[in-house]
């Protein structure tokens, strides 16, 4: 999940090595519904998530994949499958890129106001050849045709790959923890339970603090040093003050050994997406989810800023910080500040989050380690409106259609079987729900943990307090298992 910046629209950082090549993805005609799925009897387990290619979440997932025997299934990978009925699912985009096709980027925004409804109502609609399912399912779904369409694809699905009493369970992390969170009460016939992980469902409309993100990122590094937040603190009117002045732009080139010095005022908002995405996967095992990190990979960076390498001014502290992040591997010749895509992610997730999705995000306390900005709805909703070409967003949809007002009184009675994981050091932890609402609507909360930790694969490293938390989700679904079966027999 990727989140807007305090200095405007989020801007994708990346990176440009002398052996690497750019691909610029072309989108698909008509967004398709693409799962990866396994014959079988057992539990249908769904992984829920926003990524463009399927492979590249669920080669950093491995809850369900190492999982799967534990729960009734078995998955050896995506193309063997021994037992059950194991498949990920995800919205918006297909496999094989985004979903607008051969249309304008600025014309295909325009049919996408039905888009959230297409994914919760057509999650199940598939084309999958190789497990003999042959539905299909594209465009954008209306309320009615897309119910119709999902009971329908959802039998076809049970009936061709002959598992017609298999009960489903959905796991998504982040955007796709939302989906499966949503999914779950709205199609309670569908899923008998969903693990929603690092979900921010709460961050929108005034559900919770539009300060609590920025606030937490602060809270993380400031934990590892007090020197390292305010050398971060004091950075940003050293850098402003640095492009404000002609020798400033040749001096942040060099300080931060970028290749395209024409765009050195987005020199803040690379320091600002270091430090952010840094603490979203401020995982205790090395990780290649959106980088290659170390494990810790926010103590490291303080460290790199209290002990630098190659000076102790503020710009050698900040780049020794940033050069973590984007070039661990220690591969990258230098920082590119364009738009890149590497995951075929960002139009679709743009749009998105400025349309339906609008998350009440980017207000920056005066405490804060970044510089202060006083949240204000009515300038995101008109900036929302700018970037989408003067679509109006609908900043009170999410609310409206899925609840959120009240909600442990709310879902207390009509809720049930959801999991809310939320490691406390991820941002979006301040939306999500950290208390349980029910016996069966569980929320379980990790002080040290990052952005759905636990739907990573298992490490020999991996902390204890980790490896607990899966073996109590475990637990929890396999007890959904039994009262299925026990309900069906």
């Amino acid at each position: 999940m990727r989140c807007a910046t305090r200095r405007g629209t989020s801007r994708s950082v990346s990176t440009t090595s002398t052996s690497s090549r750019r691909v610029h993805v072309v989108p698909a005609k008509v967004s398709r519904e693409r799962h990866a799925l396994g014959r079988g009897v057992g539990a249908d387990i769904r992984l829920r998530r926003e990524r463009g290619r399927i492979e590249w979440f669920a080669e950093n997932t491995g809850f369900m994949w190492e999982r799967a025997r534990s729960l009734g299934q078995c998955l050896c990978s995506l193309r063997q499958i021994q037992k059950g009925l194991v498949g990920i699912a995800k919205g918006g985009t297909s496999a094989k890129g985004f979903g607008f096709g051969k249309m304008k980027y600025a014309e295909s925004r325009r049919s996408q106001h039905a888009y959230k409804r297409k994914v919760l109502r057509g999650v199940i609609a598939v084309r999958e050849q190789r497990c003999g399912l042959q539905q299909e399912l594209g465009g954008i779904l209306d309320d009615d045709a897309g119910a119709r369409r999902l009971r329908r694809a959802h039998l076809d699905l049970k009936n061709n790959l002959s598992s017609q009493s298999s009960p489903v369970v959905l796991f998504g992390g982040s955007y796709g923890g939302m989906l499966a969170a949503w999914f779950r009460l709205k199609y309670p016939h569908v899923a008998i339970g969903a693990l929603a992980s690092s979900a921010p469902i709460l961050q929108f409309d005034g559900l919770c603090s539009p300060y609590s993100f920025y606030d937490i990122v602060t809270r993380d590094f400031k934990s590892e040093s007090e020197n390292c937040y305010e050398v971060i603190k004091r950075s940003w009117k050293e850098m402003d003050d640095a492009i404000n002045k002609g020798v400033g732009i040749r001096e942040l080139k060099r300080a931060f050994n970028i290749c395209n010095y024409e765009e050195m005022d987005v020199v803040p908002s690379l320091v600002e997406n270091a430090l952010v995405y840094a603490a979203m996967t401020d995982y205790p095992t090395p990780s290649n989810f959106l980088k290659p990190l170390p494990a810790h990979p926010v103590q490291k960076m303080c460290e790199a800023i209290d002990h630098p390498k190659t000076g102790n001014d503020t710009f050698s502290r900040l780049y020794g910080a940033v050069n973590i992040y984007y070039n661990y591997s220690g591969n990258v010749d230098c920082f590119a500040l364009h738009d890149d895509d590497p995951h075929d992610t960002l139009y679709g997730w743009d749009w998105q989050s400025c349309s339906e999705l609008l998350l009440a995000v980017g207000g920056v306390s005066n405490s804060s380690m970044f510089p202060p900005s006083p949240y204000n709805f009515t300038d995101q909703v008109a900036d929302c409106q700018e970037s989408n070409e003067g679509i109006p967003p609908k900043p009170h949809w999410i609310t409206t259609e899925f609840g959120g007002f009240d909600i442990k009184r709310t879902l207390k009675r009509f809720g049930s079987n959801i999991i809310f994981f939320n490691g406390l050091r991820d941002p979006w932890s301040g939306g999500g729900v950290l208390e349980s609402l029910s016996e069966s609507l569980i929320a379980i909360a990790a002080h040290k943990g990052a952005h759905h930790v636990d739907l990573r694969f298992s490490t020999n490293e991996d902390p204890k307090w980790l490896t607990e938390i899966r073996e109590k989700e475990v637990q929890i679904i396999k007890n959904w298992l039994t009262e299925y079966y026990r309900d069906s027999a």
